[in-house]
């Protein structure tokens, strides 16, 4: 059974990684999927692969800190189909972290920018096609980094907390319209900047799962499947963790 078949979804940050792993599943389901990323050449060998297995798929470069390009790849879906089903809001500014004495305003600057003003100007341009057709879900990448103490990473855990509490208010003001608004906080996944096995970083992920081990980005991936279909239409302002049990400690 494709579980949103015929949908139309946005995926920002899908080069690579999680949002990679988003888009390819919506796409096996039956999504049409704009694969949208800074990194454009990555966002269209993601989109080709996804037509290569029989998806439906285009890409399409977009800085999430720039408001003229995220209006942009919203027109192109509009213009093409005339609605928006599913958003996924994965992209994020990805960058050294520190603590609070060492974070510089580069490092704030990025995460403020990228990572919440981003998820903001998404979300502002894909309302004005969701509540006419009384519906859609918009789908929040957090980490649990949001909701439970990391070392070192004060401006990345700041915004991705800030993440939770936009769904969370978002999906209080939209509810009405019949848009559903939740979020997703991975814990160690393997992506392409993880620590490898036997690296420290890498020993203290796998010891604070139940688990005993990382994550794959298709694990996510299905859990936004599950949020972006119709088998979650009761569910609205929800923090999922996809963490291995991190959490729950």
């Amino acid at each position: 059974m494709k579980r949103v078949e015929n949908k139309i979804a946005i995926v920002t940050g899908a080069a690579t990684g999680i949002g990679q792993a988003i888009g390819e599943v919506l796409a096996e389901h039956g999504a049409w999927v704009l694969v949208t990323d800074i990194n454009g050449d990555g966002a269209e060998k993601v989109a080709a692969g996804i037509r290569e297995r029989g998806g439906r798929a285009e890409s399409f470069r977009v800085d999430i800190g720039n408001a003229t390009e995220i209006e942009a790849a919203v027109k192109k879906v509009s213009d093409q189909f005339g609605r928006i089903d599913i958003l996924c809001n994965n992209a994020a500014y990805i960058g050294q972290w520190h603590d609070v004495l060492n974070a510089t305003d580069t490092e704030w600057d990025g995460c403020l920018n990228a990572t919440i003003l981003g998820t903001q100007r998404f979300t502002r341009a894909v309302l004005p096609w969701m509540i006419p057709q009384k519906s859609g879900s918009i789908i929040v990448t957090s980490s649990i980094q949001g909701m439970v103490a990391c070392p070192n990473s004060v401006s990345y855990t700041t915004v991705k907390a800030g993440l939770i509490g936009f769904a969370k208010s978002a999906a209080c003001d939209y509810g009405k319209h019949n848009i559903r608004v939740n979020v997703i906080s991975p814990g160690p996944i393997k992506v392409g900047y993880s620590p490898p096995p036997g690296h420290p970083s890498h020993t203290y992920q796998i010891n604070n799962t139940f688990l005993g081990r990382t994550g794959l980005p298709r694990e996510v991936g299905h859990a936004a499947l599950f949020l972006a279909s119709d088998e979650s239409s009761f569910i609205t302002g929800a923090v999922l963790p996809v963490d291995g049990g991190w959490t729950a400690m």
